[in-house]
């Protein structure tokens, strides 16, 4: 389970290939063979699926190794309906690829994260749900829903979802200590901070600090950011995205920006002292959302397939074997306490009330984040 929580999580918004790999849901083969299968099938990637054309299908583009074997098998023996499953392995590919397809309608259900939810619904890439097919709905979390990359869950629902907050080693620095993104700065700490290699968490970081929405579109705001963080670089040891536990489990750095699923990784391998605190200005969260692409050949098999998996027994199963957070509040009563009770997975509902999704910014403003993050860099 938690081998597959650094899989998805490294490539939020850094890979840039496709990988392409087909499932028939009636198929015994599981995800494992099918990532195997990708890699060495390029040309699979490339394509669109064999058998979108009628029948009972569903064609679905999901993360590689981002949902429960079982489930598919279950879906299919109660409704008759064939998964056709084909990965990706960054949102750009997702993103870059249904582009291409021009609403070709070839893939029915597809796992964007939230800011290309609210980037693709912008672009008129995706159909709006009819909610009247998704009977389960009503087992989300307030906190997951109507959020303000997508009002009232129109084009989006909610599947998994994790955070970004401050990893502490707490032989090194009390836990009681660190309560807010600003005691990264705390000259103490110089040679000791890790950040991720990540402009929009990074940023967001800052501009909460100073008391801005964390997707502002505000130059001056994300100047005054920029020239923050100018004052965090003497703390900062390393940037890491690949493996952002491995500078704390190796001593490198005590305390810094990563996700939470990255410290729960870490006690699982051995350092039970790496802990995780939700900063008072507000955790940065991230979530994978279902979608319906435009002019989808199964629509209708797409509304049964999303309201299969928000039922509270597939969405357990989906969040015990993939290791993240489950939107889905019925569902906590079918998982194992270990994991139900992890406050760093399920943290209480006082430390997400701050917390934040990141929302598309727009090409113009990414590349003004894009440039201060280069000089930003080049500075240190």
């Amino acid at each position: 389970m938690i081998s597959r929580m650094l899989n998805r999580r490294r490539f939020l918004g850094y890979g840039l290939g496709i990988g392409g790999a087909v499932l028939t849901g009636g198929l015994a083969s599981n995800l494992t063979g099918c990532q195997k299968a990708s890699e060495t099938a390029n040309s699979a990637a490339a394509s669109a699926p064999t058998a979108s054309q009628g029948g009972k299908v569903v064609n679905v583009y999901n993360w590689t190794e981002y949902i429960s074997d079982q489930v598919l098998k279950d879906f299919t023996a109660e409704t008759g309906i064939d998964v056709i499953y084909s990965t990706f392995d960054s949102n750009e590919a997702m993103y870059a690829k249904l582009k291409l397809m021009n609403g070709s309608g070839e893939y029915d259900v597809a796992f964007p994260g939230t800011d290309f939810v609210d980037k693709m619904r912008k672009e008129g890439m995706l159909e709006p749900l009819d909610h009247a097919k998704l009977t389960n709905f009503g087992n989300l979390g307030k906190t997951f829903i109507n959020a303000p990359f997508d009002p009232e869950n129109k084009f989006s629902i909610p599947y998994l979802w994790g955070s970004s907050g401050i990893a502490v080693n707490t032989r090194r620095i009390a836990k009681a200590s660190l309560s807010s993104w600003n005691d990264l700065w705390k000259p103490e700490y110089e040679g000791r901070v890790m950040l991720m290699n990540d402009i929009r968490d990074v940023f967001t970081m800052s501009l909460l600090t100073l008391g801005y929405n964390g997707s502002t579109k505000n130059p001056e705001a994300i100047k005054q950011a920029y020239e923050k963080l100018t004052k965090l670089m003497p703390n900062v040891r390393t940037f890491n995205s690949d493996a952002p536990r491995m500078p704390f489990m190796e001593g490198e750095t005590y305390l810094g920006l990563a996700w939470n699923g990255e410290v729960i990784m870490a006690q699982d391998q051995g350092m039970p002292e790496l802990d995780f605190v939700y900063p008072k200005e507000g955790a940065i969260m991230w979530m994978d959302n279902m979608v319906i692409p435009k002019n989808a050949k199964n629509n209708d098999n797409a509304h049964k397939f999303i309201d299969f998996i928000l039922r509270p027994k597939y969405a357990a199963m989906i969040s015990e074997e993939i290791g993240y957070g489950s939107p889905n509040e019925a569902a906590k009563k079918e998982m194992p306490p270990e994991l139900a009770n992890n406050p760093i997975v399920y943290p209480p509902a006082d430390l997400l009330k701050h917390a934040m999704f990141r929302e598309d910014v727009g090409d113009e403003i990414m590349a003004l984040y894009q440039q201060y993050w280069d000089r930003l860099k080049v500075d240190m």
